[in-house]
């Protein structure tokens, strides 16, 4: 029985951390949640309060929560206990200071190495045990890559013994990497475009790997084996800002980004080298809070169109809309979404088509800053990054 344990507990650790939940969607597969909070919020669990300043989300894997933060304009990697204990702070070099300061892409665990994407395009590889920087790249100085106006917000994937990655340049637009070296697999010219802030979706449609993303105006699809570029989609906005990550379920995809731009439904031929619009809605326009999708429905919140919105998945239809709280993020778990929003609303919402009803609410009171990053949920405890502030609720 304890060799069954150690070899599922192995497996586990083997498997890669994601930005918003195992599957990248913002769904986490957690029970027994309180439907309703105290009157005050939910309890708080513990706090740590020296992050600096950043954006980025935390990640949980074997027992232990990572996370990055910018302290006099160098970024480090935070390991913890999950009862809040600092086991240690490792600086990897420069972080993005000239707006909106600090970290934005988050770890990436997988075994015995971390990943980490800074805001000025370098990729580090460190040893998990103690922190160690085992190798780098420099994904405009390395690969052609050329930064964007706030910042990389790329939070990278990885898959087998490859770590994916977007330095946005004309000949290495979007690259594959052995992720225990560092040496390039191969790479793309994708669009030739610069990059847009997005973490890509990495998926598998009847057998095959396909990473989706987002650069400067197009929605594209890579095959992930070779890097071949077999779809594209054309997506602009007003400052090419595309940072939600694509949404996949049974051969459909659903892309969106903000200022007034909304997104659409695209469904993938049979071997997914092409690609057919299905619905596109332009009022669920979500700059970079993302959005779930339950039971045939689509969750989140506007950006031009600030309102929460419920869109039906097969259609494209709007069923709601709302301005109940602020524009922000969302996330989901056991029948309810998880709001977020950037007047620092942390609100448990019923995940109905029936409309937005907000169930509890409570302030985020600690933290520094924008309430940008988005919140993520391990065994019963929702873990919440308010600039320098990382917060452990009890959800459960």
């Amino acid at each position: 029985m304890m060799l069954v344990v150690w070899i599922v507990l192995s497996c586990r650790a083997q498997e890669p951390t994601r930005w918003r939940g195992s599957s990248g969607d913002g769904i986490y597969a957690e029970t027994g949640l309180l439907k309703q909070w105290p009157a005050k919020g939910p309890d708080i669990i513990w706090t740590f309060e020296e992050l600096g300043q950043g954006h980025s989300s935390a990640s949980v894997q074997s027992g232990y929560l990572f996370t990055t933060g910018m302290i006099n304009s160098t970024g480090f990697l935070f390991k913890f206990s999950l009862d809040g204990k600092l086991i240690y702070k490792k600086p990897y070099g420069p972080e993005f200071t000239e707006s909106w300061y600090g970290t934005r892409g988050t770890p990436v665990v997988v075994g015995d190495k971390i990943y980490v994407e800074s805001g000025n395009g370098k990729l580090v590889c460190f040893n998990n045990s103690d922190g160690k920087i085992l190798w780098s790249k420099e994904l405009f100085g390395d690969l052609d890559g050329t930064n964007i106006r706030w910042g990389v917000n790329e939070t990278v994937v990885v898959d087998g013994d490859v770590v994916y990655a977007t330095p946005g340049g004309k000949n290495n637009n979007v690259v594959a990497l052995d992720r225990h070296t560092g040496k390039l697999i191969w790479t793309s010219k994708g669009k030739g475009e610069l990059s847009a802030y997005c973490t890509p979706l990495l998926f598998e449609h009847n057998g095959r790997k396909i990473l989706a993303t987002h650069t400067a105006s197009h929605f594209m699809g890579l095959d992930a084996a070779t890097g071949k570029l077999l779809w594209s989609q054309s997506q602009p906005n007003k400052y090419s800002i595309h940072a939600n990550t694509p949404i996949y379920r049974d051969g459909e995809l659903y892309y969106f980004s903000g200022y007034g731009q909304g997104g659409g439904k695209l469904r993938l031929n049979n071997d997914g080298s092409s690609v057919t619009v299905i619905w596109k809605n332009r009022k669920l326009d979500s700059r970079m809070g993302g959005a779930v999708l339950v039971d045939g429905y689509l969750y989140g919140s506007g950006d031009d169109n600030r309102q929460w919105r419920c869109l039906e998945w097969k259609t494209g239809k709007e069923i709601y809309a709302s301005s109940a709280i602020g524009k922000g993020n969302v996330i989901y778990a056991d029948g309810m979404l998880y709001c977020y929003s950037e007047k620092g609303e942390l609100v448990l919402v019923k995940a109905d088509p029936a409309g937005f009803e907000v169930v509890s609410k409570t302030k985020v009171a600690l933290g520094s800053e924008q309430h940008w990053a988005h919140t993520m949920i391990h065994d019963g405890v929702l873990y919440l990054r308010h600039g320098k502030a990382l917060i452990a609720y009890k959800v459960k």
